[in-house]
């Protein structure tokens, strides 16, 4: 009877747990997205519901004028969304097969000074970059390449390769050199085991490299500001900003509202698919063996 009470009083206890864990975790949901629905019905809203004192939460009516003006109506904000996605995908792919190609050296390749060049490649992430764009600035202007997007990808390239190559060695340690072995024996070469042996099991490192890079690099403000000085090359957090600023005062926010949506949906989207293998790659990163 006893052992009868003892395993009510484990199911009753877990009930309990369960029911705080969904609890807690759904008012965290609910915090986390209250701000992102906050904007995206803002962006549906009409001039006057936008300017409505005091604020209402659903929209008097329902419009997507805001997104067409986006799209179709302001050729300077199409042409920064298009910037954004063209160097926000270059900079990924550079980070890609050099961190990759950087943490296979590290992780299989023995040589002098292995250890302290990767340490040094890791303090390089403890340096703040802002006090590292004045020299950048001038390395890039003297290239030819000041307010020019390949300049631009090269220096976000250079901030997310230490993190990458970090992420990548590890990636490369967690895989058994018992598969390199094996592949050697049946005559691959270093390079053929790279891409044709270890893509399926370093696939969480890429795609965590690849979201933190292309979030990193889509969102970034301060160095685009810095290195395009041309309106015509301005990148969407750019654009975000003037047009929060406003001209002589006023400000659309209806246009404002729609453009912070659509920045975002790319990262949501991205993140979404990828999550799975994103939280796969930051574990096996984290642990070696």
């Amino acid at each position: 009877m006893s052992n009868d009470v003892v395993l009510q009083f484990n199911r009753q206890r877990n009930t309990l747990t369960g029911i705080l864990f969904y609890a807690v975790n759904g008012l965290l949901v609910i915090g986390f997205l209250y701000p992102l629905a906050c904007v995206f019905i803002s962006s549906l809203k009409i001039p006057g519901d936008l300017v409505m004192t005091p604020p209402t939460w659903w929209p008097s009516i329902f419009t997507i004028d805001n997104f067409s003006e986006l799209l179709l109506s302001s050729n300077s904000m199409t042409r920064a969304i298009m910037l954004s996605g063209i160097i926000s995908l270059l900079t990924v792919i550079g980070t890609v097969i050099l961190s990759t190609l950087a943490g296979y050296g590290f992780s299989r390749f023995n040589f002098r000074g292995k250890n302290l060049f990767f340490v040094i490649i890791l303090l390089t992430m403890m340096i703040p970059f802002q006090p590292i764009l004045t020299p950048l600035f001038i390395i890039i202007t003297k290239m030819g390449l000041q307010n020019n997007i390949i300049g631009l990808v090269l220096v976000y390239i250079t901030f997310q390769l230490p993190f990458s190559v970090f992420m990548m060695r590890n990636t490369f340690d967690s895989i058994p050199k018992e598969i390199d072995e094996a592949a050697q024996l049946d005559g691959c070469s270093p390079l053929k085991i790279l891409f044709r042996v270890m893509p399926t099991m370093i696939s969480p490192g890429i795609v965590t490299v690849i979201v933190t890079t292309f979030i990193a690099a889509w969102n970034e403000f301060l160095v685009a500001l810095v290195f395009m000085t041309d309106s015509e090359n301005y990148t969407m957090p750019i654009l975000l900003f003037t047009t929060s600023s406003g001209q002589y005062g006023t400000v659309n926010w209806g246009l404002l509202q729609a453009s912070t949506t659509f920045t975002m949906l790319p990262c949501i989207i991205i993140f979404l698919f990828l999550q799975k293998h994103y939280v796969s790659g930051l574990t096996s990163g984290a642990t070696k063996g």
